[in-house]
């Protein structure tokens, strides 16, 4: 789907600014449009396997060059961005969107599921795609090209990275179910597997070891493929000794994470969302 418009999308970020007309600003409206729609993705799960359309990065990259700066108000606020990139207007009632009021922002070319809640404040950056039925808390960012499942729960204070900032090669993508806990962050093209609980105050990064105490592994990112969290793991922030012998002189600690259990009965009942809520 949209193969076509991908194409054009590519050859468009190969000009210069002087270069890109009226034409190309048409190209460029379709393609937010496809991804407001959910019809183009960062990355889709195909044949039980993540691919990741590099096509939409530069789609969206593409956005800041044709763009212009100019001023938005509203009220006795004002706002100063690129004009291909406003704040987007959700259908909220025909996907029964919950926008609570007090400071939530959608940034245009991200996708909105039927039956989300925001809760303020909360950001959702270009090229995002957030499943039905997600929480997205209050203080929560969800970075540019990430890939939310369904029923997501994205805490209070969460920040799941972009690729444009820090800049990155693969989108971070949480699958269905998961739970992303209070004051956590996920970057780096990091993947959560679906029904996997991230605790409080967890920071994941491509660099960052897991240690699996049930199944007695570690899990790292490699060159060829990102960090994967298994499914319905229970990680926890831990640490490990800091190599060296000023280290072991001075009792210095590095962070790491900790696969503590997997997803039991228990589990479930104190991360479930609250249907009533909706």
């Amino acid at each position: 789907m949209h193969t076509e418009l991908l194409l054009e999308i590519k050859s468009l970020f190969e000009r210069e600014k002087s270069d890109l007309d009226a034409a190309a600003r048409q190209t460029f409206e379709r393609f937010l449009t496809a991804l407001e729609k959910g019809e183009v993705r960062a990355a889709e799960k195909k044949e039980g396997k993540w691919v990741v359309n590099a096509a939409v990065k530069k789609g969206i990259l593409l956005g800041f060059r044709i763009g212009e700066l100019v001023t938005y108000e509203g009220g006795s606020l004002c706002f100063s961005d690129k004009d291909t990139y406003p704040a987007q207007q959700l259908p909220m009632i025909e996907r029964n969107i919950r926008v609570v009021p007090g400071g939530n922002s959608v940034r245009r070319g991200a996708y909105i599921g039927n039956n989300v809640v925001m809760m303020p404040p909360a950001f959702v950056n270009a090229g995002a795609y957030v499943g039905q039925g997600t929480v997205v808390d209050s203080h929560a960012l969800v970075g540019s090209c990430a890939q939310i499942g369904e029923k997501v729960h994205i805490s209070a204070g969460v920040q799941i990275g972009g690729v444009l900032e820090p800049i990155g090669l693969q989108p971070v993508i949480i699958e269905d179910n998961a739970l992303i806990g209070g004051n956590s962050g996920v970057y780096e093209g990091v993947r959560v597997s679906k029904e996997a609980v991230i605790a409080a105050g967890c920071v994941i990064t491509a660099s960052t070891p897991v240690y699996d105490l049930v199944k007695e592994t570690v899990y790292r990112s490699t060159p060829e493929s990102p960090l994967v969290i298994p499914e319905r793991a229970v990680v926890i922030p831990g640490s490990r000794p800091a190599k060296g012998e000023f280290a072991k002189a001075a009792g210095l600690q590095m962070a790491a994470l900790i696969i503590i259990k997997y997803r039991d009965e228990s589990t479930d009942q104190r991360t479930a969302l609250e249907d009533l809520l909706r």
